[in-house]
Protein backbone atom coordinates (compact mmCIF):
# COMPACT_ATOMS: atom_id res chain seq x y z
CA UNK A 1 0.00 0.00 0.00
CA UNK A 2 2.99 2.56 0.95
CA UNK A 3 4.54 1.58 -1.87
CA UNK A 4 1.39 2.16 -4.62
CA UNK A 5 0.68 5.29 -2.98
CA UNK A 6 4.28 6.85 -3.42
CA UNK A 7 4.00 5.62 -7.03
CA UNK A 8 0.91 7.68 -7.67
CA UNK A 9 2.18 10.69 -6.13
CA UNK A 10 5.20 11.01 -8.15
CA UNK A 11 3.24 10.66 -11.11
CA UNK A 12 0.98 13.21 -10.53
CA UNK A 13 3.39 15.57 -9.62
CA UNK A 14 5.14 15.30 -13.25
CA UNK A 15 2.08 16.06 -14.74
CA UNK A 16 1.82 18.70 -12.79
CA UNK A 17 5.14 19.95 -14.60
CA UNK A 18 4.33 19.00 -17.99
CA UNK A 19 1.28 20.94 -17.77
CA UNK A 20 2.64 24.19 -16.57
CA UNK A 21 5.12 24.15 -19.06
CA UNK A 22 2.31 23.93 -21.81
CA UNK A 23 0.85 26.93 -20.21
CA UNK A 24 4.28 29.13 -20.39
CA UNK A 25 4.92 27.71 -23.87
CA UNK A 26 1.38 28.98 -24.83
CA UNK A 27 2.00 32.48 -22.82
CA UNK A 28 5.59 33.18 -24.61
CA UNK A 29 4.12 32.50 -27.96
CA UNK A 30 1.07 34.62 -27.75
CA UNK A 31 3.59 37.62 -26.22
CA UNK A 32 5.98 37.65 -29.22
CA UNK A 33 2.82 37.30 -31.61
CA UNK A 34 1.48 40.90 -30.14
CA UNK A 35 5.06 42.25 -29.75
CA UNK A 36 5.74 45.85 -31.01
CA UNK A 37 7.80 46.61 -34.41
CA UNK A 38 11.30 47.63 -34.39
CA UNK A 39 11.66 50.66 -33.69
CA UNK A 40 14.57 50.93 -36.79
CA UNK A 41 12.43 49.05 -39.46
CA UNK A 42 12.43 51.01 -42.98
CA UNK A 43 9.06 53.57 -43.16
CA UNK A 44 6.38 52.97 -45.86
CA UNK A 45 8.22 56.35 -47.53
CA UNK A 46 11.91 55.52 -47.11
CA UNK A 47 11.30 52.40 -49.06
CA UNK A 48 9.79 53.74 -52.04
CA UNK A 49 12.82 56.07 -52.37
CA UNK A 50 14.91 52.48 -52.72
CA UNK A 51 13.96 50.81 -55.85
CA UNK A 52 14.90 46.85 -55.69
CA UNK A 53 15.89 44.96 -58.50
CA UNK A 54 13.53 42.54 -59.25
CA UNK A 55 13.74 38.96 -59.97
CA UNK A 56 13.52 38.59 -63.96
CA UNK A 57 15.87 40.36 -65.70
CA UNK A 58 13.58 40.67 -68.61
CA UNK A 59 11.25 42.14 -66.63
CA UNK A 60 13.55 44.84 -65.29
CA UNK A 61 11.87 48.18 -65.46
CA UNK A 62 13.40 51.48 -66.43
CA UNK A 63 13.29 53.28 -63.56
CA UNK A 64 15.61 50.74 -61.76
CA UNK A 65 17.95 51.06 -65.07
CA UNK A 66 17.90 54.39 -64.77
CA UNK A 67 18.93 54.72 -60.70
CA UNK A 68 21.47 51.96 -61.54
CA UNK A 69 23.23 54.66 -64.06
CA UNK A 70 22.94 57.69 -62.12
CA UNK A 71 24.38 55.46 -58.91
CA UNK A 72 27.54 54.19 -60.95
CA UNK A 73 28.35 57.51 -63.07
CA UNK A 74 31.59 56.13 -63.67
CA UNK A 75 31.30 52.54 -64.23
CA UNK A 76 28.79 53.34 -67.22
CA UNK A 77 31.03 55.93 -68.45
CA UNK A 78 34.14 53.52 -68.50
CA UNK A 79 32.46 51.10 -70.49
CA UNK A 80 31.11 54.49 -72.76
CA UNK A 81 34.09 55.54 -73.80
CA UNK A 82 35.37 51.64 -73.98
CA UNK A 83 32.80 50.64 -76.99
CA UNK A 84 33.66 54.26 -78.62
CA UNK A 85 37.25 52.97 -78.76
CA UNK A 86 37.03 50.02 -79.98
CA UNK A 87 34.79 51.11 -82.87
CA UNK A 88 37.85 53.70 -83.51
CA UNK A 89 40.50 50.89 -83.58
CA UNK A 90 37.94 48.64 -85.80
CA UNK A 91 37.62 51.95 -88.17
CA UNK A 92 41.31 52.37 -88.20
CA UNK A 93 42.45 49.01 -89.00
CA UNK A 94 39.90 48.61 -92.08
CA UNK A 95 40.97 52.15 -93.34
CA UNK A 96 44.23 50.80 -93.22
CA UNK A 97 44.05 47.46 -95.02
CA UNK A 98 41.41 48.14 -97.34
CA UNK A 99 43.06 45.95 -100.12
CA UNK A 100 43.12 43.57 -97.64
CA UNK A 101 39.35 43.42 -96.74
CA UNK A 102 38.79 44.21 -100.23
CA UNK A 103 40.71 40.73 -101.25
CA UNK A 104 39.43 38.84 -98.59
CA UNK A 105 35.78 39.69 -99.20
CA UNK A 106 35.85 38.91 -102.94
CA UNK A 107 37.10 35.14 -102.21
CA UNK A 108 34.10 35.36 -99.88
CA UNK A 109 31.75 36.06 -102.19
CA UNK A 110 33.74 33.84 -104.73
CA UNK A 111 33.43 30.96 -102.45
CA UNK A 112 29.97 31.33 -102.04
CA UNK A 113 29.04 31.54 -105.89
CA UNK A 114 31.01 28.05 -106.22
CA UNK A 115 28.99 26.37 -103.34
CA UNK A 116 25.86 25.54 -105.82
CA UNK A 117 27.74 23.94 -108.16
CA UNK A 118 29.76 21.72 -105.62
CA UNK A 119 26.35 20.96 -103.43
CA UNK A 120 24.95 20.15 -107.28
CA UNK A 121 27.81 17.56 -107.81
CA UNK A 122 27.33 16.17 -103.60
CA UNK A 123 23.92 15.87 -104.71
CA UNK A 124 24.70 13.54 -107.92
CA UNK A 125 26.09 11.17 -105.61
CA UNK A 126 30.35 12.72 -105.88
CA UNK A 127 31.58 12.89 -102.33
CA UNK A 128 32.54 16.38 -101.55
CA UNK A 129 36.21 16.46 -101.57
CA UNK A 130 35.83 15.20 -105.15
CA UNK A 131 33.36 18.25 -105.60
CA UNK A 132 35.23 20.39 -104.55
CA UNK A 133 38.29 19.77 -106.75
CA UNK A 134 36.21 19.38 -109.51
CA UNK A 135 35.06 22.80 -109.31
CA UNK A 136 38.69 24.41 -108.19
CA UNK A 137 39.98 22.99 -111.14
CA UNK A 138 36.96 24.12 -113.47
CA UNK A 139 38.02 27.70 -111.72
CA UNK A 140 41.53 27.38 -111.75
CA UNK A 141 41.04 26.78 -115.94
CA UNK A 142 38.91 29.70 -116.35
CA UNK A 143 41.28 32.05 -114.81
CA UNK A 144 44.25 30.29 -116.69
CA UNK A 145 42.25 30.82 -119.71
CA UNK A 146 41.77 34.82 -119.01
CA UNK A 147 44.94 35.43 -117.93
CA UNK A 148 46.53 33.70 -121.40
CA UNK A 149 43.99 34.45 -123.84
CA UNK A 150 42.32 37.98 -122.56
CA UNK A 151 45.06 39.69 -120.87
CA UNK A 152 47.26 39.70 -123.91
CA UNK A 153 44.63 40.61 -126.37
CA UNK A 154 43.18 43.29 -123.90
CA UNK A 155 46.56 45.09 -123.28
CA UNK A 156 47.58 44.85 -127.03
CA UNK A 157 43.93 47.01 -127.83
CA UNK A 158 44.55 49.33 -124.62
CA UNK A 159 47.68 50.06 -125.86
CA UNK A 160 46.73 50.53 -129.31
CA UNK A 161 44.05 53.13 -128.13
CA UNK A 162 46.05 55.14 -126.62
CA UNK A 163 48.71 55.38 -129.59
CA UNK A 164 46.05 55.86 -131.78
CA UNK A 165 43.88 58.23 -129.74
CA UNK A 166 44.74 61.46 -131.57
CA UNK A 167 43.97 60.28 -135.47
CA UNK A 168 40.62 58.41 -133.91
CA UNK A 169 39.68 61.75 -132.67
CA UNK A 170 40.52 63.48 -135.92
CA UNK A 171 38.72 61.16 -138.10
CA UNK A 172 35.97 61.07 -135.83
CA UNK A 173 36.12 65.56 -136.12
CA UNK A 174 35.99 65.60 -139.64
CA UNK A 175 33.13 62.62 -140.17
CA UNK A 176 29.96 63.79 -141.99
CA UNK A 177 28.14 63.10 -138.64
CA UNK A 178 29.95 65.69 -136.51
CA UNK A 179 30.56 67.48 -139.43
CA UNK A 180 26.40 67.64 -139.44
CA UNK A 181 26.43 68.29 -135.81
CA UNK A 182 28.97 71.37 -135.81
CA UNK A 183 27.08 73.03 -138.47
CA UNK A 184 23.87 72.92 -135.73
CA UNK A 185 25.69 73.91 -132.65
CA UNK A 186 29.45 75.20 -133.76
CA UNK A 187 31.21 72.61 -131.14
CA UNK A 188 34.49 71.95 -133.19
CA UNK A 189 35.84 75.45 -132.04
CA UNK A 190 35.30 74.69 -128.19
CA UNK A 191 37.11 71.47 -129.01
CA UNK A 192 40.16 72.75 -130.54
CA UNK A 193 40.67 75.44 -128.17
CA UNK A 194 40.40 73.13 -125.37
CA UNK A 195 42.24 70.11 -126.87
CA UNK A 196 45.40 73.63 -127.64
CA UNK A 197 45.02 74.83 -123.89
CA UNK A 198 45.39 71.27 -123.14
CA UNK A 199 48.84 70.86 -124.79
CA UNK A 200 49.80 74.47 -123.86
CA UNK A 201 49.26 73.45 -120.15
CA UNK A 202 51.47 69.98 -120.72
CA UNK A 203 54.34 71.70 -122.34
CA UNK A 204 54.71 74.55 -120.34
CA UNK A 205 53.68 73.38 -116.79
CA UNK A 206 56.79 70.78 -115.41
CA UNK A 207 54.64 69.52 -112.65
CA UNK A 208 52.40 67.71 -114.94
CA UNK A 209 55.44 66.04 -116.67
CA UNK A 210 56.65 65.03 -113.07
CA UNK A 211 53.62 63.86 -111.85
CA UNK A 212 53.19 61.81 -115.52
CA UNK A 213 56.10 60.29 -114.71
CA UNK A 214 55.25 59.65 -111.47
CA UNK A 215 52.06 58.28 -112.95
CA UNK A 216 54.11 55.78 -114.96
CA UNK A 217 56.05 54.46 -111.71
CA UNK A 218 52.14 54.12 -109.66
CA UNK A 219 51.08 52.49 -112.64
CA UNK A 220 53.56 49.75 -112.42
CA UNK A 221 53.23 49.11 -108.66
CA UNK A 222 49.32 49.36 -109.36
CA UNK A 223 49.82 46.25 -111.85
CA UNK A 224 52.20 44.71 -109.73
CA UNK A 225 49.79 45.02 -106.74
CA UNK A 226 46.35 43.98 -109.15
CA UNK A 227 48.45 40.34 -110.10
CA UNK A 228 49.35 39.80 -106.22
CA UNK A 229 45.34 40.64 -105.71
CA UNK A 230 44.23 38.24 -108.22
CA UNK A 231 46.92 35.03 -107.03
CA UNK A 232 45.53 36.07 -103.47
CA UNK A 233 42.07 36.27 -103.91
CA UNK A 234 42.02 32.91 -105.84
CA UNK A 235 44.15 31.07 -103.10
CA UNK A 236 41.84 32.31 -100.54
CA UNK A 237 38.31 31.37 -102.38
CA UNK A 238 40.17 27.99 -103.05
CA UNK A 239 40.34 28.10 -98.78
CA UNK A 240 37.15 29.19 -98.20
CA UNK A 241 35.12 26.89 -100.51
CA UNK A 242 37.47 23.76 -99.18
CA UNK A 243 36.63 24.60 -95.46
CA UNK A 244 33.50 26.81 -95.76
CA UNK A 245 31.54 23.90 -93.98
CA UNK A 246 34.07 23.94 -90.73
CA UNK A 247 33.77 27.41 -90.48
CA UNK A 248 29.92 27.76 -90.54
CA UNK A 249 30.30 24.70 -87.65
CA UNK A 250 32.51 26.95 -85.82
CA UNK A 251 30.57 29.92 -86.07
CA UNK A 252 27.81 28.57 -84.97
CA UNK A 253 29.26 26.92 -82.17
CA UNK A 254 29.91 30.90 -81.16
CA UNK A 255 26.15 31.13 -79.96
CA UNK A 256 24.73 29.71 -77.14
CA UNK A 257 23.69 26.00 -76.81
CA UNK A 258 20.02 26.81 -76.95
CA UNK A 259 19.97 28.80 -79.81
CA UNK A 260 22.34 27.09 -82.05
CA UNK A 261 19.82 25.15 -84.05
CA UNK A 262 18.38 28.62 -85.11
CA UNK A 263 21.39 30.03 -85.84
CA UNK A 264 22.70 27.18 -87.51
CA UNK A 265 19.27 27.65 -89.89
CA UNK A 266 19.67 31.39 -90.45
CA UNK A 267 23.71 30.60 -91.59
CA UNK A 268 22.33 28.26 -94.12
CA UNK A 269 19.47 30.35 -95.49
CA UNK A 270 21.58 33.44 -95.96
CA UNK A 271 24.23 31.44 -97.05
CA UNK A 272 22.36 29.69 -99.66
CA UNK A 273 20.78 32.74 -100.92
CA UNK A 274 24.18 35.03 -101.22
CA UNK A 275 25.55 31.54 -102.98
CA UNK A 276 22.66 31.01 -105.84
CA UNK A 277 22.87 35.08 -105.95
CA UNK A 278 26.75 35.62 -106.75
CA UNK A 279 26.49 31.89 -108.89
CA UNK A 280 23.58 33.82 -110.70
CA UNK A 281 24.64 37.23 -111.70
CA UNK A 282 28.58 35.80 -112.46
CA UNK A 283 26.07 34.29 -115.56
CA UNK A 284 24.02 36.52 -116.14
CA UNK A 285 27.21 38.82 -116.44
CA UNK A 286 29.13 36.30 -118.82
CA UNK A 287 26.38 36.09 -121.24
CA UNK A 288 25.45 40.16 -121.38
CA UNK A 289 29.02 40.33 -122.20
CA UNK A 290 29.36 37.61 -124.78
CA UNK A 291 26.34 39.05 -126.57
CA UNK A 292 27.82 42.55 -126.39
CA UNK A 293 31.32 40.66 -128.07
CA UNK A 294 29.26 39.31 -130.10
CA UNK A 295 27.42 42.45 -132.03
CA UNK A 296 30.36 44.41 -131.14
CA UNK A 297 32.56 41.88 -134.07
CA UNK A 298 29.28 42.00 -136.12
CA UNK A 299 29.28 45.72 -136.66
CA UNK A 300 33.19 46.32 -136.80
CA UNK A 301 33.14 48.16 -133.24
CA UNK A 302 36.54 49.68 -132.14
CA UNK A 303 38.79 47.54 -129.70
CA UNK A 304 36.17 44.61 -128.93
CA UNK A 305 37.72 42.69 -126.37
CA UNK A 306 38.48 45.54 -124.53
CA UNK A 307 35.03 46.76 -124.23
CA UNK A 308 34.03 43.30 -123.70
CA UNK A 309 36.04 43.07 -121.01
CA UNK A 310 34.00 46.48 -119.34
CA UNK A 311 30.66 45.26 -120.17
CA UNK A 312 31.71 42.07 -117.92
CA UNK A 313 32.99 44.17 -115.08
CA UNK A 314 30.33 46.44 -115.16
CA UNK A 315 27.64 43.68 -116.03
CA UNK A 316 28.20 42.71 -111.95
CA UNK A 317 26.74 45.55 -111.06
CA UNK A 318 22.86 45.38 -111.23
CA UNK A 319 20.48 47.46 -112.09
CA UNK A 320 22.11 50.08 -113.31
CA UNK A 321 25.53 48.12 -114.74
CA UNK A 322 23.83 46.81 -117.80
CA UNK A 323 22.89 50.25 -119.03
CA UNK A 324 26.07 52.27 -117.85
CA UNK A 325 27.95 49.47 -119.94
CA UNK A 326 25.68 50.13 -122.95
CA UNK A 327 25.84 53.89 -122.96
CA UNK A 328 30.01 53.78 -122.63
CA UNK A 329 30.63 51.39 -125.64
CA UNK A 330 27.88 53.20 -127.38
CA UNK A 331 29.55 56.43 -127.25
CA UNK A 332 33.15 54.72 -128.32
CA UNK A 333 31.61 53.15 -131.32
CA UNK A 334 30.76 56.86 -132.36
CA UNK A 335 34.29 56.96 -133.21
CA UNK A 336 33.89 54.82 -135.96
CA UNK A 337 30.01 56.44 -137.23
CA UNK A 338 27.10 57.08 -135.54
CA UNK A 339 25.02 54.05 -137.22
CA UNK A 340 27.70 52.00 -135.54
CA UNK A 341 26.89 53.33 -132.20
CA UNK A 342 23.15 53.08 -132.93
CA UNK A 343 22.95 49.58 -134.86
CA UNK A 344 25.15 48.59 -131.09
CA UNK A 345 22.70 50.21 -128.92
CA UNK A 346 19.58 49.20 -130.52
CA UNK A 347 20.61 45.41 -130.47
CA UNK A 348 21.97 45.89 -126.38
CA UNK A 349 18.76 47.27 -125.76
CA UNK A 350 16.88 44.59 -126.99
CA UNK A 351 19.23 42.04 -125.32
CA UNK A 352 18.65 44.43 -121.74
CA UNK A 353 14.65 43.69 -122.31
CA UNK A 354 15.04 39.64 -122.82
CA UNK A 355 17.84 39.59 -120.05
CA UNK A 356 15.09 41.43 -117.48
CA UNK A 357 12.32 39.63 -117.98
CA UNK A 358 13.54 36.21 -119.17
CA UNK A 359 17.15 35.37 -118.09
CA UNK A 360 17.40 37.23 -114.80
CA UNK A 361 13.76 35.11 -113.53
CA UNK A 362 15.00 32.20 -114.45
CA UNK A 363 18.33 32.39 -112.93
CA UNK A 364 17.38 34.74 -109.80
CA UNK A 365 14.25 32.25 -109.06
CA UNK A 366 16.10 30.30 -105.93
CA UNK A 367 17.93 34.00 -104.89
CA UNK A 368 16.19 36.36 -102.33
CA UNK A 369 14.49 38.97 -103.84
CA UNK A 370 15.15 42.17 -103.16
CA UNK A 371 12.85 45.37 -104.44
CA UNK A 372 13.89 47.65 -106.59
CA UNK A 373 14.15 50.37 -104.39
CA UNK A 374 16.02 48.90 -101.87
CA UNK A 375 18.49 47.75 -104.74
CA UNK A 376 18.97 51.04 -105.93
CA UNK A 377 19.97 52.64 -102.95
CA UNK A 378 22.16 49.20 -102.07
CA UNK A 379 24.04 49.99 -105.14
CA UNK A 380 24.74 53.70 -104.62
CA UNK A 381 25.58 53.37 -101.10
CA UNK A 382 27.95 50.33 -101.54
CA UNK A 383 29.75 52.08 -104.69
CA UNK A 384 30.13 55.43 -102.32
CA UNK A 385 31.53 53.61 -99.65
CA UNK A 386 33.42 50.68 -101.17
CA UNK A 387 33.52 51.42 -104.88
CA UNK A 388 32.82 48.92 -107.68
CA UNK A 389 33.16 45.94 -104.89
CA UNK A 390 30.92 47.92 -102.96
CA UNK A 391 28.27 48.23 -105.58
CA UNK A 392 28.54 44.70 -106.34
CA UNK A 393 28.33 42.93 -102.78
CA UNK A 394 25.74 45.67 -102.06
CA UNK A 395 23.03 43.35 -103.41
CA UNK A 396 23.93 40.30 -101.42
CA UNK A 397 24.48 42.12 -98.03
CA UNK A 398 20.98 43.56 -98.61
CA UNK A 399 19.57 40.20 -99.27
CA UNK A 400 21.28 38.83 -96.02
CA UNK A 401 19.91 41.76 -93.89
CA UNK A 402 16.29 41.31 -95.59
CA UNK A 403 16.40 37.50 -94.20
CA UNK A 404 17.77 38.32 -90.70
CA UNK A 405 14.81 41.02 -90.59
CA UNK A 406 12.13 38.48 -91.92
CA UNK A 407 13.35 35.93 -89.49
CA UNK A 408 14.27 37.62 -86.71
CA UNK A 409 12.51 40.85 -86.28
CA UNK A 410 9.34 40.79 -87.38
CA UNK A 411 8.28 37.37 -85.36
CA UNK A 412 9.90 38.55 -82.04
CA UNK A 413 7.41 41.96 -82.73
CA UNK A 414 4.73 39.27 -83.40
CA UNK A 415 4.87 38.49 -80.52
CA UNK A 416 4.40 41.12 -78.75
Amino acid sequence: MNAGASFRKKGSHIARKVKNKVKEGHAHRSSLSHAPEPRFAPQEEHAQLLPEKPENLESTPREYIASSTIANPFYFGFWATSGVSAALIIWFAFSNIGALAGWVTGAVFIALGLEPLVQRLTAWGLPRLASVATVVGAFLLVVAGFIVYAVPVVGKQAVSFINDFPDTLETFLNSDFFTRLDQQFQVRSYIDNGVQDFFAHLTQDSNVMSGFFNGLISAGSTIAEIGTGILIVTILSIYFLASLPIIKSWGVRLAPASRRPRVKDLTEKITHSVGQYVAGQALVAVLNASFALIVMLIVQAPFPQLLALFVLILAFIPLVGGVTAMIFVSLVCLVVSWKTALLFAICHIIYLQIEAYLISPRIMSKAVAVPGGLAIIAVAAGGALWGVLGAIIAIPVAASLLILVREVFIPVQDRR
